[in-house]
């Protein structure tokens, strides 16, 4: 199974209803243990969308994650996978444990919203269990003889990343040969991280010379979290929507301002908004 692209927006799962404020906290609530199955996977998403951290959300959304009901019929757990992604919205370590457990289940798309939600949460204690699915593609330090799609390699990737997990870079450094490119752009993302090193954050640089527009608008989510200063033009002028790369430059200059000691912009910071300014 193909990782699945990573996205920068946050779509409703039921059309239509991408802007629905009009459910109650309480109905949501009702619905997150309804018989409905479409409600209840509906709920989850929802407290989610709308950041419902309330404690009846958490443990709701925690008890969602050993749901047997809602089920493809591939075996896939369609309400744990949206109650996955609601936690890492909510915040709470609460789930952090919970989550993890998720890494074990045979689902793909929940293991890839477990490793994204447990990013988001930054409780390293999360980092044995990522880099034990990390290690399913490798044998003996390098990736495995035969193309492993088994794990969502690109958000373990990120995580560890994320978590400045430094002690793993000899087993993230690897997939940067493997042949799906969004796991390789992952890995650059997370080696930029761990190491700070320039040479990681200049390949996704050049990603953004890519021809195909869905790997390109990966790339510019990338750069911005990494907040690499010296792809903002090269971000500026990728062929992608501006409203992905006012996104991106967004995350340069947060970098920036995050790391200034001064009261005053950088000249990296302004140089990233007068960019911004330009895509307007």
């Amino acid at each position: 199974m193909n990782p699945s692209p990573r996205k920068i927006e946050d779509l409703s799962p039921i059309g239509g209803f991408a802007n629905d404020e009009s459910l109650t906290v309480e109905q949501a609530l009702v619905n997150l243990e309804s018989a409905d199955l479409g409600l209840r996977f509906y709920a989850a998403w929802w407290l989610g969308r709308f950041r419902i951290g309330e404690a009846a959300a958490i443990t709701g959304l925690i008890k969602a994650l050993e749901d047997e009901a809602d089920r493809t019929p591939e075996g896939g757990y369609p309400l744990r996978r949206n109650a996955a992604r609601a936690l890492g919205k909510l915040g709470d370590r609460q789930a952090v444990l919970p989550l993890i457990g998720c890494l074990d289940c045979s689902d793909f798309y929940v293991r890839e919203a477990a490793a994204q939600s447990l990013e988001m949460l930054g409780d390293p204690v999360c980092i044995p269990a990522l880099i034990k699915l990390l290690q399913v593609g490798l044998q003996d330090g390098q990736l495995i003889s035969q193309p492993d799609l088994s794990q969502p390699y690109d958000a373990i990737l990120e995580a560890l990343g994320s978590l400045r997990a430094t002690e793993f870079i000899p087993l993230v450094k690897p997939f940067l040969e493997h042949p799906i490119e969004l796991v390789q752009y992952a890995a650059a993302r997370a080696m930029y991280q761990l190491t700070q090193e320039p040479v990681y954050g200049e390949r996704l640089v050049q990603a953004l010379a890519g021809d195909k527009l869905q790997l390109r608008r990966a790339v510019l989510a990338d750069l911005g979290a990494i907040g690499y200063l010296p792809a903002a033009d090269a971000i500026a002028h990728t062929l992608a929507e501006n409203s992905l790369k006012l996104i991106s430059l967004k995350g340069l200059l947060e970098y920036q301002v995050n790391h200034i000691t001064s009261n005053t912009f950088s000249e990296g910071a302004i140089k990233v908004i007068n960019l911004m300014d330009s895509l307007l």
